[in-house]
Formats: C-alpha cells, structure tokens, sequence
C-alpha cells in the first residue's frame, strides 16, 4: 500500500486517497475542504466548517479502506459473492483550534469531533491500520490517541519539547514515529521511546515508512524531510541500536511539499518513490533499500509543467500519485480552488520531462458555476442598511417592485461598492461639523483587509495613504492575524515604489512589526516570507553610504559653482563721506598731556625746567608761522634748544 503523503504545517493540505487514488483532498485559502473525483474529474463533495474562516484546517489525512455498510446492498450475483467492496470513507482534519474534524465522506456530513484533548492547534493527524484508533500532534508539543467509537482521549502524553509536527504509523501498528526538535519512535503498547534520531536543524515536516518489514531484521526503513531541507533522509531502525546517522539521502531542488511512495517489502525490491517540491517539480526515485549510501542520490526523472503561450510559463504540480501495478501517475496541478486531474505515464528513461498543458481548457467546471451568484436584497422602503462606523448611513436599496425588469433597472441605477468608497472621505477636514461621522480606526481595518483579499488597489490605496500615527497604529492592532503576512507583502511591494509612497509605507511597517512581533515570530517559515523585505531593507542601507558620499561630493561641487557664478567685488568709494580737522588747542592738549609728569617722579624740578622750554618752542613756532622768512632761524633756535634739553638731562 502506498503511503499517504507528508503534509506540511504550512502548505495548504492536499492528499489523494488510499489504494484505489480515487478522490483528491484538499483544503483552500477560503477555509472549505473540497473532495474531487479523478476519474471524471469533476468535484465530488464540499464541506464548510462552521468555524473555516477562525479555525483553519492545517492537516488532513484519509482513514484506512473499509467496507462501507451504509449504502443499500443489492442482492449479488455467484460470481461477486466473494468480493467485498471497500472504499476511502473517513477523513481527518486538523484544525487551529486544537479539534479533529472526522468527515464522512459515505454521509457527505460531519462523521464526530474530537475535541479536548489539545491546548494548540493540531499540526498532525495520523490512522492507525485498525481504523477505530487515530494519533494527532500539536503545537502543545502532546500527543494524543483517539478512540473513534467512544469519540474521546484514549491516552495522551508529551511528546517533546517543541511542538509536534508530523507523526507516522507503522504497517504493522505497533510502532509510531513523530517529530518535534528530535525523531522518536514510540512503542505503542507501553507509550515509552524505542529509538531517538537527530539530524534536522529545522522542524520536521514529513515522516513516512518505507518499508514494511520488522524491525529485527535490521530491514526497517523510514523517510524524514524538513523545512527549507533540499534533503529527503532515510533512517534504518537497527537492532544494535547503532542508528544515529541517516544512511541515504535523496537530493531535492526545493523543500518537499508532498511524498507518496510504495515501500519495499524484501531486499530485493525497489522501493519506488514520488516527490512534489515547494518549486512545483516533481522528482521520481528508485532505489534498493539495502544499506548506507554515501552520497546524495539524484532523480531518476524529473517532471516540469507549463502552459501553451508563446512565453510559457510553469504550472505548479500540487501532489502526485503512485500506482502499484502500472507505471502510471495521477497528477493534481493548478490552483487549490480548482485544480485539473490527469493520469499520465512517464517515460522514467528520460532524466527530465516536461508536459505543456492548456490549464483554461482542462478545467472541469466553468467558472460561471464556481462563482456564487450574490443577488441584491429587495426590502422595504422602511428599511435601511448602516455600515460599521457610519451611523445613519443610509444605502440606495429601493422597495421592492412588480416585474423582473423593474428589478434589473433598479440594480442598475444602484452604486456599486466602489463608489461608494470613492465617496467615503477617508480624511478628517477641518472645520466640519460634530454630526458629521469620520471613518474610524474599525472602518479601515475592515477596508483592508477587504482590499487585502480582492488585491483591490483601489481600496488599499485609501487605507494606506493616511499618515496618522494613531489611527495607523489603532488599524493594525485591530488587524485579524491572517491578514499580516498579505499586508507585510503588500508594504514591501510598496517599499519599492515612489520615494514619498516609501516613506508611508515605512509608518504602517513600524506599526505591524512591533505591535505584531510575537506571531511573526511563531512562524516557523519566517525567514522566506520576509526575506524579499529583508533584502529590500539591505540593498537600501548598503546604498546609503555611497549615497552620503555623493551627495557630499555634488554638496561641494554646486558650492563651487555657485561662488564662481557670484559677480566681483565692487571698486571702493575713494571719496570720504566724513572728514574730520583736528584742531590746534587740541594738539597743544595732547602735547600737554604727554609731556605731564608722573605723580611718584622725584626729578620734579627737571620737568619744570623741560616744561618752560617747550612753552617757549611753541611761542617760535607761531612766531614762524607768521613771519615764514624766520624758519630757518627758527630752526637753529629749535637745535639749540634741542641741544639746551640734552645738557638739561645731562646734568
């Protein structure tokens, strides 16, 4: 029997059913699990959790084959007497809320829930062979086994110290692996460890047996791959417990996001192995399980899809299906919503292939049919319809009318939703009156995350194009969880626009990283869902230093430019404005005072006498400049005073 494929906590869960690979089932973004029917490709059953949108299914696995009684036996004929009609009916989903849904697929409705027995939300559920028994792990790091007759916790016990990521049955039954920070496997007739693996750094995601023999033989073998792991390891359970270290290991090009293989029962059988990537290529094995092999084991075949356009581009690969008896494999690929079925054989010879599909033409249902049709309400005219945050506000909803006519031009005159947002004045004006409603911090919460789910840019350009601390900050405290990481996205698509759009973005940014910095930092793949953002902020702070510099540089330059550009300095008036004489008494003043003695001078009489002789040179000196022929007299007169001063000083 094939195994059922490892599912990861963060990819959306998708699995085919046990043996016959008859339905497909998955779970959407909108929360819906959805059953398709790979032979006629078309959507055999639909189920809407009553909490799909709050608690989300994050894992799903299919019950063992059993003989469905509910359906009318008809009376059978010799030949069919000994054939007994088995089918996949029982599946089990996973939620956040820490509950198991059991889904019938027989009743097409609710089988039982399991509920009670985790704190966390379940990232793993896992049959045993006996259908009446079912495991599940959750981020409460417990396990708990589940009696599905009595619909309550049979055993439960801590698994590790981290949270429980994936879990797998052994074919037998008595044994069960599961992964936190370690790999254990558990006896499960005393609930206590057999063996312990470590080798993966990051949480484990897929677990899965690859063979079906004891574990005495030294023949029990079993696959583990992990988160943002391009490695699929293989463990050999030894009887001498020397089984510390992987002993082959399977090279990927991207994390693996669904496995499905059929394992090998003796030595001498291959096990065959199929694998879907994260990257959407899908990597097919073959391989005797017979010992260690040291190095990486590439694919025998490689699987690509694209379209029919003229630039083709990849279509991603959801999960694959191996068969038994015939080289065939069915195929899932597209989108969750509506993925396309198709059984292919693959020609193994060939290293890689590549199918081109037309994926608008191999859809199975129309999209007119997919879509809900919404119809407008017909009330009364006393009605009216308020918007959250506008009291008072009233819709344009007429009363309802006579004819089908009358309703279709009605409709038509109606606004749509658009306009009315375009109408909605998301900024506070001054001056308006009291009575007037302004949008609350609960209206753009609402609006974006509306805008966040239709990619309405419209909408979202509103929201985002505030720049209000409070109201920003209040936004995203109001924000639901889910809506982070699109709005995280959608900022960093911003971040790489226009500079004054950049500075906007880097406020809501602030908001959503510190206010919701604890769930970002529970995501287990953090690092690739910011990594575009990371790279973003780095390339900007490595080129802001080169930045500094030229902005320096041309700083300088243009300060250059601009001194030479000034004119010259102009030629200085030569001509005074302000002319000041300085008159005689007050040179006859200052020579006064110059020639004043000191107060301390002992050598007074000496002054005295110097004193009378420069009173009797001044009286000359105008006696000159009366009589200008007398200079020269006045001169020798001036040199024999002179000369009297020194003889003066002298003595």
């Amino acid at each position: 029997m094939a195994a059922d494929g490892g599912i990861s906590s963060v990819q959306l869960p998708c699995v085919f059913s046990p043996k016959t690979r008859q339905y497909l089932a998955l779970c959407a973004q909108d929360g819906k699990l959805r059953i398709w029917n790979t032979d006629s490709k078309t959507l055999h059953q639909e189920y809407v959790p009553s909490a799909h949108l709050s608690a989300t299914c994050i894992c799903i696995s299919w019950g063992p084959c059993r003989t469905l009684k509910e359906r009318p036996q008809r009376k059978k004929r010799k030949s069919e007497a000994g054939q007994v009609e088995e089918s996949a009916d029982l599946l089990a989903m996973g939620t956040a809320a820490g509950t198991v849904l059991i889904y019938s697929t027989a009743k097409g409705a609710l089988h039982c829930t399991l509920d009670g027995g985790h704190s966390g939300g379940v990232n793993c559920v896992q049959w045993h062979p006996d259908d009446s028994l079912l495991y599940s792990g959750s981020d409460d790091t417990n396990i708990v086994e589940w009696d599905l007759q009595t619909g309550k916790t049979k055993s439960k016990w801590k698994a590790d110290r981290a949270a429980v990521t994936s879990l797998c049955v052994s074919p037998d039954g008595k044994l069960l692996l599961s992964a936190g920070q370690t790999i254990k496997m558990w006896d499960l007739n005393t609930k206590e460890v057999y063996r312990k693996f470590t080798g993966h750094s990051t949480a484990v995601t897929t677990l899965c047996f690859a063979t079906t023999r004891p574990p005495d033989s030294n023949g029990l073998y079993f696959l583990s791959g992990a988160a943002h792991d391009r490695l699929l390891s293989v463990w050999q359970v030894r009887e001498d417990g020397k089984d510390k270290n992987s002993v082959v290991s399977f090279a990927l090009t991207d994390e693996p996001q669904h496995i499905d293989l059929i394992p090998s029962k003796s030595r001498e059988e291959v096990m065959r192995l199929a694998v879907v990537c994260k990257d959407g290529q899908l990597h097919l094995f073959e391989h005797f399980l017979n010992g260690p092999c040291k190095k990486p084991l590439t694919p025998s075949c490689t699987v690509q899809m694209s379209d029919t356009k003229d630039t083709p581009m990849p279509i991603p690969l959801l999960a694959a299906a191996l068969r038994a008896d015939t080289p065939t494999l069915t195929l899932a690929y597209g989108n969750h919503l509506q993925p396309v079925m198709e059984k292919v054989e693959i020609n193994t010879a060939e290293r890689r292939v590549c199918l081109t599909r037309d994926v608008q033409t191999s859809l199975s249902i129309s999209m007119g049919t997919t879509l809900s049709k919404v119809k407008t309400p017909i009330v009364n005219a006393n009605s009216k319809l308020l918007v959250p945050g506008l009291p008072g506000h009233q819709a344009p909803v007429k009363g309802a009318t006579q004819g089908s006519e009358k309703r279709k031009t009605e409709t038509k005159e109606q606004m749509t939703i658009a306009e009315r947002i375009g109408e909605i004045d998301l900024s506070s004006r001054k001056g308006a009156l009291k009575a007037t409603a302004s949008l609350q911090a609960d209206n753009f919460a609402v609006l974006l995350v509306q805008g966040l789910e239709s990619n309405d840019a419209h909408i979202l350009n509103k929201v985002l194009q505030t720049n209000k601390e409070t109201v920003i900050k209040k936004t995203v405290a109001q924000l639901p969880l889910p809506a982070v990481l699109p709005l995280l996205k959608e900022l960093t698509k911003r971040l790489q626009g226009h500079p004054f759009t950049a500075v906007l973005m880097t406020r809501w940014l602030k908001a959503v990283l510190v206010h919701h910095t604890s769930y970002l930092a529970s995501l287990p793949d953090l690092v690739t869902q910011l990594g575009l953002l990371y790279y973003t902020i780095e390339s900007r702070v490595k080129m802001f230093h080169k930045l500094t510099k030229l902005h320096g540089k041309l700083y300088l330059l243009i300060s250059q430019v601009e001194h030479e550009r000034k004119p010259t300095a102009t030629t200085v008036e030569r001509e005074a404005k302000l002319v000041y004489e300085e008159e005689s008494s007050d040179e006859d003043e200052a020579s006064g005072d110059e020639g004043l003695p000191d107060d301390d001078s002992d050598n007074w009489e000496e002054e005295e006498a110097m004193e009378e002789d420069q009173d009797e040179q001044t009286d000359r000196e105008k006696d000159d400049a009366e009589d200008p022929e007398s200079r020269p007299d006045s001169k020798a007169n001036g040199e024999d005073d002179m000369e009297h001063e020194n003889e003066s000083e002298e003595e």
